[in-house]
């Protein structure tokens, strides 16, 4: 696929804090972008003057009809695990109509960012969402590309957020199991550069790739680590017995920003989420993940100085997609405006 060519990009999520993060990748590449999101407004003062911009819900077919239009690879950066109601039949839903129209224009590759975790085991309806969205993308006959991650490192990351308040706001921690659950965390920049190195990738058939950092590590491991990058001193005491639902009770009273998505969350993260086939380190020799101490410095370089590029809770906010820092310390006063569906 030449990717020099002028054939526009699509991109769903640009709204969200990955997607966001990717726009301005693909653009800086210049990558000519179009853009679907189901609130134009949110992005209009975003985007580089040759991004295009258009209305499209992937919960109704009918509005992405001539969106995918003369696209040849489309990004698929939407989930609604932050949504009320039944996210895991939202997500069947939005994943067959995108897939649909995907074939019905033409599309010959669908890339998507999905969660890292044992097919054989036992996952979380989160996860298992999460991995099922890449099945019926599959089976709309498209090719696809499919990445799986864990925990993502970047001022503004859902994961990252909740470490920063939980260490900034508690000198002694009571903590559940699953805050010492084994993860492979991967730092947002590493992140992007996999996304945008896909578009590039030879391959005639579809491909999983399971990326991380080199260290395996727990919520308890990184929030030691913040704190010692912070020189903060906290004490964590484990309490085996805290339930999913109690754990995510506390978090909503400790950070009332995830409330609504702490238990979704935590039944997530219940799980060891490592990567277990090193396909993508041999097939993308050129990326070398950060490790997670300097992927939480990267992370806390330039804070005090402006905003996150894109936040997990904030839709768009302006800035390049190099890590510059969460401004402030606190978590963002408000949850997004009905746009939790995009990464």
């Amino acid at each position: 696929m030449n990717q020099k060519s002028n054939l526009p990009i699509l991109l769903t999520g640009a709204t969200g804090y990955i997607g966001g993060r990717l726009l301005h990748v693909l653009e800086n590449a210049g990558h000519r972008v179009r853009c679907v999101t189901r609130r134009p407004e949110a992005l209009q003062s975003c985007v580089a003057p040759a991004t295009e911009v258009v209305s499209g819900n992937v919960l109704d077919r009918e509005s992405l009809k001539g969106t995918m239009d003369g696209v040849e690879i489309a990004y698929y950066m939407v989930h609604s695990m932050g949504s009320k109601g039944d996210f895991e039949e939202q997500d069947r839903q939005a994943a067959h109509n995108f897939g649909q129209e995907a074939r019905r224009a033409g599309v010959e590759r669908i890339i998507y960012l999905g969660g890292l975790g044992e097919t054989s085991g036992e996952l979380s309806p989160h996860l298992r969402s999460r991995q099922e969205v890449a099945e019926i993308l599959r089976a709309s006959g498209v090719q696809v590309v499919e990445f799986r991650a864990s925990i993502v490192i970047g001022s503004g990351s859902l994961s990252f957020e909740m470490i920063r308040s939980l260490v900034e706001r508690l000198p002694v921690m009571v903590t559940p199991r699953w805050v010492n659950v084994t993860a492979q965390p991967i730092a947002i920049d590493d992140l992007l550069q996999y996304l945008s190195a896909a578009l590039d990738l030879k391959t005639d058939d579809h491909a999983i790739f399971e990326i991380g950092g080199p260290d395996s590590v727990s919520y308890g491991d990184l929030m030691r680590e913040y704190a010692r990058q912070r020189r903060l001193r906290r004490l964590m005491i484990p309490v085996p017995l805290l339930t999913p639902r109690l754990s995510s009770l506390w978090l909503g009273l400790v950070t009332p920003l995830y409330a609504r998505i702490g238990r979704k969350l935590i039944d997530s993260i219940r799980h060891p989420t490592v990567v277990r086939d090193n396909a993508a380190r041999q097939t993308f020799p050129h990326i070398r993940p950060q490790g997670v101490g300097e992927a939480i410095a990267s992370a806390l370089g330039n804070e005090g100085r402006e905003c996150a590029a894109t936040h997990w809770a904030d839709a768009c906010q302006r800035g390049p997609a190099k890590e510059r820092g969460a401004g402030s310390r606190a978590s963002r006063p408000r949850s997004s405006d009905g746009e939790e569906d995009s990464l």
